[in-house]
């Protein structure tokens, strides 16, 4: 990396026990000089701002990468836009105002690429922020990932922190939540799947009409991408973290069916909403500052597979 800072020593992760923040847990764990702060819901309540800011003033970060959020599928997101609206929005702001009244000197924050507009050019450019209306089933999460990435803009601007935003595209991997109507298009097809060949049914039938396209980031990578902004000096207010490369549902499903070795017909189902057209992300901001991903998407499947009958067998499955 040309240029590169030592990563700061005490480093909060937020949502350390959902996908993204075990995983930068995972990640940090490698670098022996970074103290690893975390707090579980019970112990911190990010939502309760006075809360957040004495945990920031009695532990004193000199990091933050917030990962917490509340996350779900289309079904979710648009069943309670209230508190994914809400809830979000006072996580963040509650926790970049704590850490602009800490002294924290680096907070980056974990967006989502569904904060470009529904049908802004393809791939995805940072520039195509606030362009146009927002895809409207889950317009509440990304109006929240909007307001967190702007404030840390702001404060940038007007105080001169170095508090700077990464917006990552669909994710999977290992800890995923599996739930059969909440879950992500991922994990949704792998349980439908399995489920489908241990009952020997002859048809699984898909949301949707096939055809959106989506790229997908293994939460490995991501997190590696993670750590390296935190070492980039200048790095953009704003940048997309993925692979670049997309593919039609229909060919995530058949990927799926055959690293679970489900042999029987896959439907569409036209009827459900297909959700955005197409969402790939254009990374080349990202590969300019020197990263780029290494899972390679089958790979990660596998993987990701053998995690899901792992947490399966052990009752560690997350269907939240």
């Amino acid at each position: 990396m040309t240029h590169a800072q030592r990563l700061p020593r005490r480093i909060f992760v937020t949502g350390h026990r959902g996908m993204v923040g075990s995983a930068v847990c995972r990640r940090l764990a490698a670098e022996s000089e970074v103290e690893l702060l975390t707090a579980s819901r019970d112990a911190l309540d990010l939502t309760d701002s006075q809360a957040v800011l004495e945990y920031f003033q009695s532990e004193k970060p000199d990091a933050v990468i917030f990962a917490a959020a509340r996350v779900g599928g289309i079904v979710a997101n648009d069943t309670y836009p209230v508190e994914f609206l809400s809830d979000n929005v006072q996580m963040a702001t509650a926790a970049i105002e704590a850490a602009k009244a800490a002294e924290v000197e680096r907070f980056l924050f974990l967006g989502s690429t569904c904060i470009y507009p529904r049908d802004a050019a393809q791939p995805l450019r940072e520039e195509a922020l606030l362009s146009g209306p927002l895809e409207q089933t889950n317009e509440a999460y990304a109006l929240a990932k909007i307001v967190g990435l702007k404030l840390c803009q702001y404060m940038r601007k007007q105080y001169g922190l170095m508090y700077h935003s990464a917006m990552p595209t669909n994710l999977y991997g290992p800890g995923d939540n599996y739930h059969p109507e909440h879950s992500h298009v991922l994990p949704a097809l792998i349980r439908r799947f399995h489920e489908a060949k241990e009952a020997g049914l002859e048809e699984v039938v898909i949301w949707g009409s096939g055809r959106p396209r989506r790229e997908f980031l293994h939460v490995d990578d991501l997190a590696d991408a993670l750590v390296y902004l935190l070492q980039v000096p200048d790095p953009p207010d704003w940048v997309n973290v993925g692979t670049g490369q997309d593919a039609t549902i229909l060919e995530v499903a058949r990927a799926v069916a055959e690293v679970v070795g489900y042999e029987g017909q896959i439907e569409t189902d036209p009827t459900r909403p297909d959700g955005t057209p197409r969402k790939v992300t254009d990374v080349s901001r990202l590969h300019e500052l020197g990263w780029h991903h290494t899972i390679d998407f089958r790979d990660g499947l596998a993987s990701t597979y053998q995690h899901y009958l792992a947490e399966r067998e052990s009752d560690r499955l997350r269907a939240v």
